[in-house]
């Protein structure tokens, strides 16, 4: 036995150091915590006692008391409580950390401590977090699988949200861009009929003149409803000389820019003064975007697409959720997690050959920038290191404006069909990671090339070798029943490699009704037969959907990314739930409930969930005329 608790601190150990938390084993280099512990023996003796760690984070102490078994991790009494007798203390992992939690508040000027009773190794385990304040009262807390929101970075949100149940600042933030969203929207429908095709033009146009206010040549007082010289004109103007000096060339690209703006310059009705708000609709939307939208993006510098999330929440107020107009964004939590599980580095250069409103490669740029030794590398990765391809004018046009208004230094991005595009020729720009959200359930048996799998496989084409290529596509994609996505798998594997398949949330994409993964690849390795490929089930990812918000992370969201990662980069064993590792062949549906075997007994809930997801998902196929996935074609 003791040899398996020094195994469960080890394991412990390794998590702490992971989520860069520096705490004291056996007792406590802080003399006021070390001088509790004289007196803190579990039997109650008044002597000495030590936890497994201890240690300060920011203003909260953490306290961890260990036990090599699930078995041994908490007793309740018959109250439902968490058993207080001497044996329970000594022999449980959670009955220990809360003894020590209470002493330690009782006996230290802490008035805020998480004690945690942990139990098990790191195939199998489990994490109770405890809050203790300085009565003494305690709130249990739910699982964590790691420690990382218990760092300098991350505790205070935990808190606020976990044990205060308070909003934190970024939350406050998106209720403000669901707010400004639909103001804009009322405001653009009342004063200017303005179709939702041409909504984001203007936001995007305005945002690109509102760009040449620092150089003194755009001002917003200027737009004064002459009608010789139009507020159009003016901020027509603006854009032409901001896109002038974004640098962005060739010329043909320019004009090709240019000319999806000509709505701000040639709508006469938002060109004239309005009676109501005796100024031009066109004045009153450059001030709106100013105050709510404008100072945002330029002052404030993250990862999130705001202008991307901007678009697709005010265009949902348009009679619809803007998929019509191919506004599907992938939240901000996937285009993260692609630049972890590519392990993006600054030198690496990113293809999106269906780039949206560019979501991945600004949070790509993002994140390479972070990493960038200095101010050089930096302007390489802007400049030379990100490649997207956008097929429907509009959005080629609002991924530019999104790309320059986020500081990318010539925006590499093409007006082209992806598919009509040689990938050899694509190949040739030495792009190492490859980044995709796809067109969803536009391929038929009568024109297979727009099948997912087929993006897929041509984007794989099109990047260097041993580069990685990352997808989020729907699930049936992987199951690919049809003889011409089959073809398509099996030609994969022969010429590149699957590394794995992350089953994700089925709200992922809430309000769309898709069911989707993550597939992950090294592209121009052949797939050899022995490869071992992980499937994950990450349907439990820490997101919820809230009601009149949509999708929400929770507290629990960043820890549950931190185990993901964790399994993925072989620095965890999980178990067969949560991933799988197998070989596998062309004609297996590529997903994790295609390997999983439960050799558990299953109760009756289990068996009608399972039948309830089953109904839920060929219901999902047949609304997207996939039914043939539900025929079995070799029968005839």
């Amino acid at each position: 036995m003791a040899k398996k608790e020094v195994l469960t601190d080890l394991w412990v150990y390794e998590l702490l150091k992971e989520a860069d938390i520096n705490l004291h084993p056996q007792g406590s280099n802080i003399l006021e915590i070390d001088e509790a512990l004289k007196t803190a023996s579990k039997s109650g003796t008044g002597k000495v006692g030590f936890p497994e760690y201890t240690g300060v984070v920011k203003d909260f102490l953490l306290v961890i008391e260990n036990k090599a078994d699930v078995s041994q991790h908490l007793k309740r009494n018959e109250k439902n409580l968490i058993s207080k007798e001497v044996s329970d203390v000594r022999d449980y992992a959670v009955n220990g950390a809360l003894f020590y939690g209470q002493h330690l508040a009782k006996n230290t000027s802490y008035k805020k401590i998480l004690a945690f009773g942990i139990s098990g190794n790191q195939k199998r385990h489990k994490i109770s977090p405890i809050f203790v304040n300085e009565r003494g009262e305690y709130k249990e807390l739910e699982e964590v699988e790691t420690f990382a929101l218990f760092n300098e970075k991350n505790i205070d949100e935990y808190y606020t949200r976990n044990i205060l149940k308070e909003e934190t600042p970024e939350e406050k933030t998106t209720k403000e861009i669901l707010k400004d969203a639909e103001n804009l929207h009322k405001d653009l429908r009342n004063y200017g009929s303005i179709q939702d095709k041409d909504k984001p033009l203007i936001v995007s146009g305005i945002l690109l003149a509102l760009r040449e206010m620092e150089h003194k040549g755009f001002s917003i007082d200027n737009l004064n409803g002459d009608q010789t010289v139009t507020d159009g004109d003016k901020i027509y103007e603006a854009i032409e000389r901001n896109l002038k000096r974004a640098n962005v060339s060739p010329e043909v690209k320019k004009d090709k820019l240019l000319s999806q703006f000509l709505v701000i310059r040639d709508t006469k009705s938002i060109n004239e003064i309005n009676d109501n708000l005796q100024k031009t609709p066109l004045k009153h939307y450059t001030e709106f975007l100013y105050e709510n939208i404008y100072k945002n993006i330029k002052y404030i510098h993250s990862a999130e697409d705001y202008l991307g999330r901007f678009y697709g929440e005010f265009m949902s107020y348009s009679g619809g959720d803007g998929q019509s107009l191919g506004i599907v964004l992938t939240p901000k939590h996937i285009t993260e997690l692609f630049c972890d599980l590519a392990e993006l580095k600054p030198t690496d250069k990113v293809l999106d050959p269906c780039c949206g409103t560019a979501g991945f490669l600004i949070t790509a740029m993002h994140t390479m920038v972070q990493k960038a030794e200095n101010e050089v590398e930096e302007r390489e990765i802007r400049k030379n290191r990100l490649h997207g391809l956008e097929l429907q004018p509009y959005m080629f046009t609002i991924a530019t404006t999104n790309m320059i208004l986020r500081g990318d230094g010539k925006s590499n991005l093409e007006q082209e069909d992806f598919l009509k595009v040689n990938p050899s020729q694509l190949q040739e720009k030495g792009c190492t990671v490859g980044m995709m959200n796809p067109p969803y359930s536009m391929g038929s048996k009568s024109n297979p090339s727009l099948y997912e799998i087929n993006f897929t496989e041509h984007l794989l084409n099109s990047i260097v070798e041993d580069g990685k290529v990352v997808i989020i596509v729907p699930q049936s994609t992987m199951v690919g029943k049809s003889k011409e996505e089959q073809a398509i798998k099996e030609n994969i594997l022969k010429h590149h490699t699957l590394e794995g398949v992350i089953t994700l949330n089925k709200n992922t994409f809430y309000g769309v009704g898709t069911n989707p993964c993550i597939a992950i690849f090294t592209a121009g390795v052949p797939h050899f037969k022995e490869k071992e490929v992980k499937f994950i089930n990450f349907e439990n990812d820490g997101f919820e959907v809230q009601k009149h918000i949509g999708l929400v992370e929770t507290v629990e969201a960043k820890d549950k990314k931190q185990h993901l990662l964790d399994v993925w980069f072989d620095r965890l064993e999980a178990e067969t739930k949560f991933c799988v590792k197998t070989t596998v062949e062309p004609e297996d549906e590529w997903l994790h409930s295609f390997y999983y075997f439960n050799d558990e007994i299953p109760e009756k809930s289990d068996f009608e969930k399972a039948v309830g997801d089953y109904l839920t998902f060929e219901f999902s196929m047949i609304m997207q005329d996939r039914e043939y996935l539900f025929t079995n074609e070799n029968a005839e």
